[in-house]
This record gives structure tokens, C-alpha cells and sequence, in this order.
């Protein structure tokens, strides 16, 4: 049989194209994949600080509430949240002087409050720092 020379060079041809576009497609695959790999650290870390920050609310809250109504120290209970929280506290325990009422047994701690604040304020910079660098690195 007479083969013809132009349809032999078409048919690889052919083959380099499909060759190339399976590359081209392997390429996109492997982007998508490091992108979604980065979507899951990035969500992994901001979910880290929201629920770090947020378990550090809920203790100082205990704390302050534990204070407000007067709780008494003795008990393991307030022992345990004090002594959880007092490290956390420590910053701010001089800073204002607490209102004190029903004869010195209940305190309005103004320093825990302004320790919640501090915390929340410092976890949602902290949130704004790593979304903005995520933002940076999908723009490169």
C-alpha cells in the first residue's frame, strides 16, 4: 500500500496534541490541588485562632462571672478556673482598681473585662494577619 507521507506526519501530530493537552489538563489538576491544599491550611489556622481565642473567652468569662457573684475561693471549682485564668490575667491585674459590693464578697472585675476585650481584639487581628497573607500568596 501507498502510504501517504502527510497523513503519517497529521497522525502525530494529532498524538503530540492530545499529549500536550493531557499535559495541559495534568498542570491545571496538580494548581487546583495546591490551591485547595493552601484553602485547607489557611481554614485549619483561622479556625485554630477562633476556637483558641474563643475557649480563652469562655474561661475569662467564667472568671469574671465567678467573681461577680461572689463565688467561694475555697471551692475546686473557682480554685481550677482561677488558677487557669490567672496567667491570662496577669497583664491586667493592676491596671484599674475593681468595684467592690455586698460587704467585699462580690467584685466587678473591670480587669477581666478589659482582658476579654484585649483577647478578642488580639485574635481578630491575628485572623486579619493570616487572611492577608493569604490573600498575598494567591495574587503571586
Amino acid at each position: 500500500m501507498n502510504k501517504n507521507p502527510h497523513e503519517e506526519s497529521n497522525s502525530e501530530r494529532r498524538q503530540e496534541l492530545r499529549n500536550d493537552e493531557e499535559s495541559f489538563r495534568l498542570q491545571q489538576e496538580e494548581r487546583r490541588l495546591e490551591t485547595s491544599k493552601r484553602g485547607a491550611t489557611f481554614t485549619w489556622i483561622i479556625n485554630s485562632i477562633y476556637f483558641l481565642v474563643g475557649t480563652l473567652e469562655i474561661l475569662l468569662t467564667l472568671r469574671f462571672l465567678l467573681r461577680f457573684f461572689g463565688a467561694n475561693t475555697k471551692n475546686a471549682f473557682a480554685q481550677f478556673i482561677y488558677n487557669l485564668s490567672d496567667p491570662f490575667i496577669r497583664p491586667f491585674s493592676t491596671l484599674f482598681i475593681s468595684p467592690v459590693f455586698g460587704g467585699g464578697v462580690n467584685i466587678f472585675d473591670v480587669n477581666v473585662l478589659i482582658a476579654i476585650i484585649v483577647y478578642s481584639l488580639l485574635g481578630w487581628l491575628g485572623a486579619w494577619v493570616v487572611r492577608f497573607i493569604y490573600a498575598g500568596q494567591r495574587a503571586v
